[in-house]
């Protein structure tokens, strides 16, 4: 029988944590009733300002180019690491161990709080935002594709090593091409939330169409809002449509 006893229990938990989130948060349905005040706050959205739109399309290509250097840079690091915290292909129980709490660190750093550090080192720009990206991917996709690693086939590696390769060697190329299409697909995904990153990073000073859509909320131009926010739609929904194309190309 699909229903347990004991299911009840998980219910009543699960209802019990449901319950006192929604007091914790304030959660109140009845605050929509009166929709006066987002109609009339919308209705300045209309008709979108299209002066800035040359200069939205050049911070639209900075927020990418944010995206794409801490993702790839990430990937580029990860890489590496992922194989020195892989059980099987690590050189030691300590250095496994070691390896394995430097990602989870990493990994446990938002990329707002470093992006806060490191614009408060380095100055307001971009460049900061980049490295806080970057930070964040390694410890993410390092622990990801060291998990990949891990459930790789090791007949290949095992064959490769007893026609006399090295354990580097036979690790590398054995493994990778048997992961390197999940790999892929991981790169992608992270490049795809290292977008919308990099729109909260601009809110904080890290360049792109985010400090602009920031700008221009604190300063009410509600019409050039509007516009932001569809350019920004554009670039999430074109680079999701190209992750897709790449990953089935490559699968």
């Amino acid at each position: 029988m699909w229903f347990k006893r004991r299911s009840i229990f998980t219910i009543i938990l699960l209802a019990a944590a449901i319950y006192i989130s929604m007091k914790l948060t304030e959660f109140d349905l009845t605050k929509f009733r009166d929709f006066r005040n987002m109609i009339d706050f919308l209705s300045q959205w209309f008709p979108m300002d299209t002066t800035a739109l040359p200069r939205m399309v050049r911070e639209s290509f900075e927020t990418l180019a944010i995206a794409f250097l801490g993702s790839i840079f990430g990937l580029i690091i990860a890489l590496p690491a992922s194989f020195i915290a892989a059980r099987n292909t690590s050189p030691s129980t300590v250095v496994y161990h070691i390896s394995r709490v430097v990602l989870s660190f990493v990994r446990s750093v938002p990329e707002i709080v470093f992006g806060l550090i490191l614009l408060t080192a380095l100055g307001l720009g971009p460049f900061p935002a980049v490295l806080a990206i970057m930070f964040h991917n390694i410890g993410v996709l390092g622990k990801l594709i060291s998990e990949l690693v891990e459930a790789a086939d090791p007949g290949p590696q095992e064959a490769m090593r007893a026609v006399g390769a090295k354990s580097w060697f036979a690790s590398l190329f054995s493994i990778l091409p048997q992961i390197w299409p999940n790999i892929l697909s991981q790169f992608f995904y992270r490049f795809e939330v290292a977008i919308r990153t990099s729109l909260i990073l601009g809110f904080i000073g890290g360049g792109g169409i985010g400090q602009r859509l920031f700008n221009d909320f604190k300063t009410f131009q509600y019409s050039a809002v509007s516009l932001d926010v569809l350019v920004i739609m554009i670039i999430v929904v074109a680079v999701d449509l190209f992750g897709s194309y790449v990953r089935n190309r490559v699968i």
